[in-house]
């Protein structure tokens, strides 16, 4: 692809993003898409979106689970960028048509109280680099479809890392924990919707633990000439599968001694 095209798809996810309306999957109209290619139309977003006036808060981590590997046949990671616009009080309700096909994950956050990049960052450094951990609640949402009709292909890891990794919204419970004050392989959750149990898991889901999540990251950024900002939250993967969110739904992820979060859609 060519920078161009890059700044087309990046135009044509804000347009779909603004209208709440799909786009058709990147991976057909540009064949020939990589992972640069992906990251690249990401990194033309989010300039689009700064213009506007957003600020970058943070980051998350996608497809960190072995099960969300390989239903999209990766076997890495994926990232997307954090705006000032996506964080929603705990026990906040979201507006009727502010997304269009919500889902939600729940993980565990990272708040830094330090900068952290480069290659070769190492698990010490993201505990040293890191100002506290809390429950979170991810919103996500597609702005490409998740299937072309006529083909019946889905979208693949480029359609996905294009599209801002899914990104949509971001929910922090109360509770600030310091990172070793929890062995963060055993901190799980047990998700509700409309008090309902949808989903349960552990952190050790997350690369077997989420501080690996973190080291993942940064080193990753490193390639791009990107870093970790002191004060950015740090979405370190979902130890769940995704859960719809259907207008009218009530989500509540309680994580037992580590704490709570909860988030309602109109």
């Amino acid at each position: 692809m060519t920078p161009d095209d890059h700044a087309r798809a990046a135009a044509d996810l804000l347009a779909a993003e603004q209208s709440r309306s799909q786009i058709g999957l990147l991976s057909l109209r540009h064949p020939e898409i990589g992972m640069d290619d992906a990251y690249a139309i990401q990194s033309a977003l989010c300039a689009a979106k700064l213009a506007q006036g957003r600020r970058v808060i943070g980051w998350k981590i996608g497809l960190t689970s072995r099960a969300m590997q390989s239903a999209l046949e990766i076997d890495i990671p994926d990232s997307g960028i954090l705006f000032d616009d996506m964080l929603f009080a705990n026990g906040a309700t979201v507006p009727a048509g502010r997304f269009i096909q919500p889902r939600i994950e729940t993980e565990i956050a990272f708040v830094m109280k330090s900068a952290l990049g480069g290659e070769d960052v190492s698990r010490d450094a993201v505990i040293a680099a890191t100002d506290y951990v809390a429950p979170a609640i991810e919103i996500l949402d597609t702005r490409i479809l998740r299937q072309d009709a006529k083909s019946g292909k889905s979208r693949s890891v480029f359609d996905t890392i294009s599209d801002n990794a899914a990104n949509a919204g971001i929910v922090l419970g109360p509770q600030r924990h310091a990172v070793d004050a929890f062995d963060l392989r055993w901190v799980g959750a047990i998700t509700f919707r409309d008090a309902v149990v949808e989903e349960t898991g552990l952190g050790a889901g997350v690369l077997n633990d989420p501080v690996e999540s973190i080291v993942w990251l940064a080193r990753r950024m490193a390639q791009y000439g990107q870093s970790i900002e002191a004060g950015q939250v740090i979405l370190s993967g979902s130890f769940i599968r995704p859960v719809e969110c259907p207008p009218g739904s009530q989500i509540a992820a309680d994580f037992g001694p580590f704490g709570d979060v909860a988030i309602s859609f109109a």
